[in-house]
């Protein structure tokens, strides 16, 4: 069942497809019913890939989303993982080595993944926006453009070569060159360093996080203009993260609200809207439509893009609270139970030598299906950690 390009959102053209089954090839048409959160949740797990997925590289899922949060390096990958069927925690730490995916701050000053092809017109799509973002905070730490701009002659002397050094070797190549560089000083040279193009995070040298100079790390790419760039990165999150609103998009990607409409001025004529609940939603013109499907059952780490990459979470949320799914004082999501699409409860690990056990806490009581879907999913899990 496909919504047919240029056409009106609520006529489909159903082909062979439908829970009352039809013969094979069959072409009907009919109007759907109003769009609901329910549908909006459905639509999402397929366009997430948390249903149904159907890639099978962390390169094509990381460059389908443009770019996935990643923060937390462990449940990072586990959010690509969890999206592609048989992988293993191993498959995501050899496409970094392969430099395939790399990790470093694209938009909002908050570590993701991102396709390497990808990463220089990203971030010179986003620098704008992050210099005036981040303009404050660097004139706190009297982090002035001279400052700046010493601190990046330090780094690319200190990497030179292909080198890849820890967050303390920097600081002390920092401080030996007369720059401060306490915590918070560090960390915003670091990123500034990052979204001007000139650094990315490396490989990891046991559990000390490295970076590199950019140039060496990935190949040189075509760059693109900026309309071009827009264009592309309001494609890649309205097509992976739809349906969704202008509004989740400037959240999720760090630009304004106008630049946000232009963008989809610019894709339009590939996207439909509906408006639910007052809200206005686009999503890809050719989304599948729903059907009946077995219950699925989703372990999502904390920073999922199922979640964080919304502003409005109230489709997956239902009636639930935030709080009931806030770290205790932090406001941090905590590790979530997604099942058809809701969250159902919450869910954290216990890493033994040779297991990993996985303690839940639900919010309602799972029928026979939804308890099994759980079961698999906490199978898929220590399967990728190679913990079975």
């Amino acid at each position: 069942m496909l919504l047919t390009q240029g056409c009106h959102p609520s006529v489909v053209l159903l082909i062979g497809a439908s829970p009352n089954p039809i013969k094979a090839n069959a072409i009907i048409f009919f109007h759907l019913h109003a769009m609901t959160h329910s549908d909006i949740v459905q639509y999402r797990l397929s366009q997430q890939h948390l249903m149904q997925p159907s890639l099978t590289t962390p390169g094509d899922l990381v460059a389908w989303f443009g770019a996935v949060q990643g923060q937390d390096y462990a449940a990072g990958k586990w959010g690509l993982g969890n999206r592609l069927p048989g992988s293993t925690d191993a498959d995501i730490e050899q496409a970094i080595a392969d430099r395939i995916i790399l990790r470093t701050w694209p938009m909002r000053g908050t570590l993701h993944w991102v396709a390497a092809a990808d990463i220089r017109w990203i971030l010179e799509l986003n620098q704008p926006r992050l210099q005036t973002l981040y303009a404050s905070h660097f004139r706190q730490l009297e982090l002035s453009e001279p400052v700046i701009a010493k601190s990046k002659t330090v780094f690319t002397k200190a990497l030179s070569g292909g080198q890849q050094l820890t967050r303390p070797e920097l600081k002390t190549a920092l401080e030996q060159a007369g720059i401060p560089a306490h915590e918070n000083r560090l960390s915003m040279l670091l990123a500034r360093a990052s979204y001007d193009r000139l650094l990315c995070h490396g490989i990891r040298r046991g559990k000390e996080f490295t970076f590199t100079l950019l140039d060496d790390w990935v190949p040189p790419t075509k760059p693109r203009l900026r309309d071009e760039a827009l264009a592309e990165w309001t494609r890649r999150y309205f097509t992976s993260h739809g349906p969704a609103t202008l509004a989740d998009f400037s959240w999720w990607s760090g630009l304004t609200l106008t630049d946000a409409r232009a963008g989809m001025d610019l894709i339009k004529s590939g996207f439909v809207s509906e408006v639910v609940a007052g809200q206005t939603y686009w999503m890809l013109a050719s989304l599948p439509a729903l059907h009946e499907h077995t219950t699925n059952a989703c372990l999502l780490p904390v920073y999922d893009e199922y979640l964080v990459a919304y502003k409005d979470r109230s489709a997956p949320l239902g009636g639930l609270d935030p709080a009931q799914i806030a770290k205790a004082g932090n406001g941090i999501f905590s590790p979530v139970i997604v099942i058809d699409g809701r969250v159902v409860g919450t869910w954290k690990r216990t890493l033994k030598k040779d297991a990993v056990l996985i303690e839940t806490s639900l919010f309602t009581t799972l029928t026979d299906a939804q308890q099994q879907a759980l079961s698999d999913a906490k199978v898929r899990y220590q399967r990728f950690l190679g913990c079975e």
